[in-house]
């Protein structure tokens, strides 16, 4: 069943699928990248620091066995031993250390922007179910970080003979070298080291962030089904959109039709357009009380004719204005002339009855 419901998820997921699963802390993250850049981090601190650290520590450690006998055995000694040691330690070792919390931190920020939840920290029954930590155990995510913790232990396996083999007469030798002179032999040969592993680590973490972003964002993929419910939670139910639609226009129908008796007149494309207009001394220009195409048309020069509101056909007067008017609103400049011309003649014909 799980399968199946997977299956049907061919939808590229929306915005607001994607920003849910930030919040709850459910992103695309390598922990090939974190290690990237924590080992990274530790060749630089080894290049630039590493020698200075080492001087530092192996000056105090030769005073203290120097001045051994002249250390105080009682508790106050000890403590004020313990702090210099520790306060030597902390600084020729504090900023390697902060280099390293720094890594680790972009580590995370490079893969995704900062995120603070408490989600993954909420109890949950799948974690402590032995069914799904069997599901777990043989599943194809664990296939795979398998799969790469054979490929990295052997290319890291076939860097360090590859580098290491060239200098196995070396080796020999070391073990009659004094040991100020093998030190710095160990140094260089480490950072070589070091250095041949994070150039392999790069390729490895760059191919699996591509492959934990692909799956996760198939993870997120969605069915057209949840889509559309989505659209309903987010734009509302589209039936009920179109009712509520449907209800607006039905009460701007009726206001429409109430208002057409007080127009002065009314103008027509004989079946299929009608412009009811109203104008009276004083207003800026003829306003637009109602408008509309066939049936509507229809209903309008209905009502006017029951109300004795002159009908004038003139078809592309009527086209022009249910092009360009909206009902209570002002008919456009560029149409005073031609709708002056016909009020005028509506007032002609009026002024004689009066």
């Amino acid at each position: 069943m799980a399968e199946q419901e997977q299956s049907e998820k061919t939808e590229d997921p929306t915005q607001k699928k994607l920003d849910d699963a930030f919040k709850r802390g459910d992103v695309a993250k390598s922990q090939e990248v974190n290690t990237w850049f924590m080992l990274g981090a530790g060749l630089l601190a080894l290049y630039a620091f590493g020698e200075s650290a080492a001087t530092s520590l192996r000056v105090t450690l030769a005073g203290l066995m120097t001045h051994a006998h002249a250390i105080p055995l009682d508790s106050g000694g000890l403590m004020r031993m313990t702090e210099t040691l520790g306060f030597n330690a902390l600084a020729a070792l504090g900023i390697p250390f902060v280099l390293l919390a720094l890594a680790g931190l972009a580590g995370n920020l490079v893969q995704h922007k900062p995120l603070l939840t408490s989600d993954p920290l909420k109890p949950k029954g799948e974690r402590i179910s032995p069914l799904a930590g069997a599901k777990r155990l043989f599943s194809k995510q664990a296939l795979v970080n398998f799969a790469k913790g054979l490929i990295k232990i052997g290319l890291i396996g076939w860097l360090m003979v590859w580098m290491l083999w060239p200098e196995r007469y070396r080796f020999d030798g070391m073990v009659s070298i004094d040991v100020a002179a093998v030190l710095p032999m160990v140094y260089a040969l480490a950072l070589k080291l070091l250095a041949a592993v994070v150039a392999a680590l790069a390729l490895i973490a760059a191919l699996d962030f591509l492959y934990q972003y692909h799956t996760w964002f198939n993870k997120q993929k969605m069915s057209l089904r949840e889509i559309k419910d989505e659209f309903k939670q987010t734009d509302g139910d589209p039936l009920v959109k179109a009712k509520i639609r449907q209800l607006r226009q039905e009460k701007s129908r009726k206001r429409m039709m109430a208002a057409v008796p007080e127009a002065s007149v009314v103008i027509t494309n004989p079946t299929h357009y009608a412009i009811a207009l109203k104008y009276e001394p004083g207003m800026n220009a003829p306003l637009c009380l109602a408008k509309g195409v066939d049936v509507l048309a229809l209903k309008i020069r209905e009502i006017a004719r029951e109300n004795d509101v002159p009908i004038i056909e003139n078809p592309p007067l009527a086209r022009a204005l249910h092009a360009t008017v909206e009902v209570d609103r002002e008919i456009p400049v560029e149409h005073y002339k031609a709708v002056a011309e016909v009020i005028g003649y509506v007032m002609k014909l009026r002024r004689p009855a009066r």
